[in-house]
């Protein structure tokens, strides 16, 4: 009987993954990375800091710090902006780099994980930001109907 590697036992385990069935392991990561903040996050830690109508967020990849993100993400509480990147960095998808200042400067930046979502995430944004007006005419007519 020929015995198999951890890494083959995970990459076998991986292959299986159906986020369909509602027992899969991956439903918990799509839960993650489907909440709005961390759309948002990941979109903002790859810009070039220009943010107007119609940005794609596109720009090198840099770090920023808390109050960068906390000013660019209009409407995010502390609390929830605290959650967001500790779950992120948690997931392997930012890191948190913290400099012995006074007082200490903190920054959060992109791993390669998650610029690897940053792209589709920057996609979705995208989308809902050129689709919203269309979205909300049929949002009108349905509403219109009678029952």
């Amino acid at each position: 009987m020929a015995t198999r590697t951890a890494a083959r036992q995970r990459a076998e385990a991986a292959a299986e993954y159906d986020a369909f069935l509602a027992q899969c392991p991956s439903r918990e990561l799509l839960a993650r990375i489907s909440d709005k903040w961390v759309a948002l996050v990941l979109a903002a830690l790859r810009t070039d800091g220009s943010h107007r109508f119609g940005a794609d967020c596109a720009g090198t990849p840099r770090p920023m710090r808390y109050s960068e993100l906390s000013r660019l993400l209009a409407g995010v509480s502390q609390k929830m902006l605290t959650q967001t990147l500790r779950s992120l960095e948690r997931d392997g998808l930012v890191t948190r780099t913290a400099t012995p200042t006074v007082p200490v400067t903190v920054t959060y930046e992109l791993t390669d994980l998650g610029f690897s979502l940053h792209e589709m995430m920057r996609g979705l944004k995208t989308w809902a930001e050129r689709h919203l007006d269309d979205v909300h005419a049929h949002r009108a007519t349905y509403d219109a109907r009678p029952d």
